[in-house]
This record gives structure tokens, C-alpha cells and sequence, in this order.
């Protein structure tokens, strides 16, 4: 919304003709995006971000969503259109909107006193979380439902600890399907270490290129764990892998730790972390592109489909394409001999990867979030 309509001078004058307009930076309010968060959720009956909230000017909201474009499209109404039509209401119909603003506050306010609880929390609850899991668990890809799919590590903290308790193998059994699966994956950043925000599909290939600090804590905790639960160095070294991305690029001068970085690069998603066949050749010798290509599943066409296309369009997602065992007896090669040869066509494509126009860093400095990290650096 930032780039399609605020930053829109068209856009942006409808808006400043219809209203008095306020952002709020959701990570420095919290308790503000509380307040109208419960507001959408009550109005639409679903939430979420961008959260856009229309309210009069005593702050009682009369009109709640999430995302709207600049203009109305596959059944959505867009931006320019909503403040036309709010416009006219409140010229026409001022004291409708106001009736039912107070109406949406009385009941808001009725709904928000204290809870009591009749549930009692014990072993019960531990055994339907985990049978909750089982259930929701995709045996072939990993992870739980279907897409999108987001890492949830503390789901995968709750199964290691389970497994711990109870001995239940098929509880740690979900867990490394889930990190190993997310760790061959596009969602993983094969070259610079990382997880990307989510997958929009099912096999963990084609993420939401953003990262996010959080994820990066929690799932450096998840991968730790599971090491000292399997002894498994492949965990270890995603691990290792997550903190070196956070300390290199995260990681302010001052101290502390930096909240995001963008999907977006020169308007682009993803556009940093993708490849043409190529640019590959350019950057490996041609033994190292023929391992490439096999490993990294590259091909001229591209490796995936565009979401909003349905087409390639001859960019590549780095992803692994198989174990380390079945790839290493594919190529005739050690494990370990594989391994190394994987590791310095990384630091090549690193290198050729560094001078591109990097995403946007947030640089905001989050105690809650900084205080995962350190627990994930400490924990490692």
C-alpha cells in the first residue's frame, strides 16, 4: 500500500480530500494496533496488515480493513472509490455513521472486561496439541496445513519437548521432516543464510522474500534444539548459518539488532536473492555451473512459477534438490567432498551477489525482538 498508494500523488490527494490522514507504526504502538485490530477483527470478522481504519474524529471507528488498492478490482474496493463513497455518506448521512460508530464502541467496550477461565490446563492439553499436529502435519514436504506456509518454530520447540517428555519418535519425527525440508528450501536463503518471512506454496520453494529478525531467532532456537535432540550436523550448521546472516547484515554498529529487511530491490520482489542461468555461468567455472545446476535445480526457463502470472520468466529460486546422500551418489562424490564443493561455489555467488542493490534494511531497534536474539546467540 506504501508504494502503490501512498506514494501515489493521485492516490494521495483523495485521501487528504476525504480525511485527516495518520500513520501509525504498529511496532512503536502496539497498543494503538491492539485497540483497532480488535476493531477490524469485530467489524470484518478476520484481521491482519495493512490495517486501515476509518474513524470520526473523536476516534470511534465506523469502517475497518486490511490491504485496499488504489483502485477497485476483482471485487475489492480501492482507495479512491472508498473515500468518494465515505465522502458522500458523511455529506448526506453524517448522523448514520455517527450512530453506529458509538454503536461499535458500547459493544467493543462490552466485549473487552476480563475472562474467567472454567478450563484447566494439564497433560490433556499437551496430548491434544500434539494430536492437533499429527493431524495437520504434511508427511512429504513438512510443516503443518497447506499453503502459505510460515516456519512456526515454536510449534516445532512444543514437538521437541513433547518427544522429550513422552518418547512419542513421530513427535521428532515432524520436527526434523519440517527443518530439513525448510532448510533444502527457497525459502531458506541458499546463498547468504536466512529465512525468508514464508513459503507460497506447499514444497517450501517460492517465499516472501522478507526476513525478519524474530524468525531468524526463533528458528535459530528450533534448529539448535533439534540439534541436541538428533546430534545431526546438517541442523547445527543452518544454525550456525542463521547467525552469521543475522551478525553480518542485522546487526547494528552501536550494538543491538535491526528489525527487517525488505522483499523488495529496484521494485522488484525478490529480485536480490534470484538468478538467470546465466548469470550463473558467469559467476562459476563450467565444471562448478554443471554441479550448480543439478544441485540448485537451475534451468533457462526459470524454476518456478510467478504468483500473480502463473508464468517463468527465466529467473531461478536456489534450492536444493535432494539429500545430501542421494546428491553425493548422484555426482559420484563424498558427502563430505560435496559439501566443500558446494560451499565455495556459495562463497563465489556470494560475491557476485554483495554489489547488487541490496533490499531495504528496517532499522529499528526492538527490545522484545533483540532480547530473542540474544537468547538464540546465547542458546547456540
Amino acid at each position: 500500500m506504501e508504494r502503490e498508494s501512498f506514494e501515489d500523488a493521485a492516490v494521495a490527494a483523495a485521501l487528504n480530500n476525504a480525511f485527516v490522514c495518520i500513520k501509525v507504526d504498529r511496532e512503536e504502538r502496539p497498543d494503538i494496533d491492539t485497540v483497532y485490530m480488535n476493531v477490524c477483527q469485530a467489524l470484518t470478522g478476520s484481521g491482519g496488515w495493512p490495517l486501515t481504519i476509518i474513524m470520526t474524529a473523536d476516534k470511534q471507528p465506523f469502517y475497518a480493513g486490511t490491504y485496499f488498492p488504489p483502485h477497485s478490482q476483482f471485487g475489492r474496493p480501492g482507495l479512491v472509490e472508498l473515500a468518494e463513497a465515505i465522502t458522500q455518506a458523511w455529506g448526506n448521512n453524517r448522523s448514520h455513521l455517527l450512530k453506529r460508530a458509538n454503536q461499535i464502541a458500547k459493544r467493543l467496550q462490552a466485549s473487552t472486561g476480563p475472562v474467567v477461565s472454567e478450563i484447566t490446563l494439564d497433560k490433556g492439553t499437551l496430548d491434544e496439541a500434539y494430536e492437533y499436529f499429527k493431524r495437520a502435519f504434511d508427511p512429504t514436504y513438512g510443516g503443518f496445513g497447506r499453503a502459505p506456509k510460515f516456519p512456526t518454530p515454536h510449534n516445532l520447540c512444543f514437538l521437541l519437548r513433547y518427544w522429550r517428555r513422552t518418547g512419542e519418535a513421530e513427535a521428532l519425527h515432524m520436527v526434523e521432516t519440517t527443518l530439513e525440508q525448510m532448510q533444502r528450501g527457497g525459502v531458506y536463503d541458499q546463498i547468504g543464510g536466512g529465512f525468508h518471512r514464508y513459503s507460497t506454496d506447499r514444497e517450501w520453494l517460492v517465499p516472501h522474500f522478507e526476513k525478519m529478525l524474530y524468525d531468524q531467532a526463533m528458528l535459530a532456537i528450533a534448529y539448535t534444539e533439534a540439534w541436541q535432540a538428533t546430534q545431526r550436523a546438517d541442523l547445527a550448521q543452518t544454525a550456525k548459518e542463521i547467525l552469521d546472516y543475522v551478525l553480518r547484515d542485522l546487526q547494528a554498529p552501536a550494538g543491538g539488532f535491526y528489525s527487517a529487511e525488505d522483499a523488495d530491490s529496484e521494485g522488484e520482489e525478490g529480485k536480490f536473492y534470484v538468478w538467470t542461468l546465466a548469470e550463473i555461468r558467469q559467476a562459476l567455472t563450467a565444471e562448478e555451473t554443471q554441479l550448480a545446476v543439478k544441485v540448485f535445480d537451475i534451468s533457462q526457463a526459470g524454476n518456478y512459477l510467478e504468483e500473480a502470472t502463473g508464468e517463468r520468466k527465466g529467473t531461478n529460486i536456489l534450492h536444493i534438490s535432494g539429500t545430501p546422500a542421494e546428491l553425493a551418489q548422484e555426482h559420484g562424490l563424498g558427502e563430505v567432498e560435496l559439501q566443500g564443493q558446494l560451499q565455495q561455489i556459495r562463497q563465489k555467488l556470494f560475491a557476485v551477489r554483495e554489489p547488487r542493490v541490496h533490499p531495504f534494511k528496517d532499522t529499528k531497534i526492538l527490545t522484545d525482538w533483540n532480547g530473542l536474539m540474544i537468547a538464540a546467540l546465547a542458546l547456540a
